[in-house]
């Protein structure tokens, strides 16, 4: 840093090579309070994770079944609860979730729609949820698998928000054959391309013992930071301006 905010001479003429030495130690300034405010950033990343971790290792160790017609509510949206329940998964294409890694292979996470019977109050059943059915590979042409319409009719799992889309805009692709492909996972966009008046904001990570599906785990951070990775950032931010000067 003291090459940028050296540059006055003893007259105040301005150096040709330098900042003033007000604009230099402007600049410290600025990059200063940037590095803080990234910082910063990563500590909220790292404690939003590890609050997302805690929630969940909770419910799952509970595993008190709640009934599907709570992923539709919105009070819930970014909640985390173990659901259950009775349906069928409907006769639309098949929604899969792009550049998805497992065991260091390309992939895409596959979803079909399920309609949740209602309930005996004949209440909120009716919204219908994506379900993750698990982990499929994509070949070197990138040839996106079949997914053929389950025939279970009661599935159980976790109760999630959709995979967080970053910074990217949530936009369908839809194939040949109807299905839906996507590089961020919005229940809205789903909902138009699959032409279904809505989806629920949340989505049933399916149980792993269940006999259906494809490879699948309950890991809520795959293809992401862990927390302590976020903390790393947050040192390497703080300590930056220190080394540069």
């Amino acid at each position: 840093m003291a090459g940028i905010i050296a540059g006055a001479d003893g007259e105040g003429a301005m150096s040709g090579r330098h900042l003033p030495l007000w604009a230099g130690w402007m600049l410290a300034v600025a990059v200063a309070t940037l590095c803080s405010a990234l910082g910063v950033w990563q500590l909220q990343r790292m404690h939003a994770k590890q609050a997302l971790l805690d929630d969940s290792a909770q419910v799952l160790g509970e595993r008190r079944a709640q009934p599907l017609a709570l992923a539709a509510d919105p009070a819930r949206a970014r909640s985390y609860d173990w659901a259950a329940g009775d349906g069928r998964f409907l006769d639309v294409p098949a929604v899969l979730l792009d550049n998805q890694s497992r065991e260091r292979r390309a992939g895409v996470r596959a979803y079909r729609l399920f309609q949740p019977v209602h309930d005996q109050s004949g209440a909120a059943g009716a919204v219908p949820l994506l379900v993750e059915l698990g982990w499929l590979p994509l070949p070197a042409d990138r040839t996106l698998p079949a997914v053929p319409v389950p025939d279970a009719t009661r599935v159980s799992g976790l109760l999630l928000p959709p995979p967080s889309p970053g910074l990217v805009t949530p936009a369908a692709a839809v194939q040949a054959d109807g299905t839906v492909l996507l590089v961020a996972l919005d229940p809205q966009v789903v909902a138009a391309a699959l032409h279904v008046p809505t989806v629920a904001p949340r989505v049933l990570r399916l149980d792993p013992v269940l006999p259906l599906g494809y490879a699948r785990d309950l890991d809520l951070l795959p293809n992401t930071l862990p927390p302590e990775r976020h903390l790393g950032y947050a040192v390497q931010w703080f300590a930056w301006p220190r080394r540069c000067w």
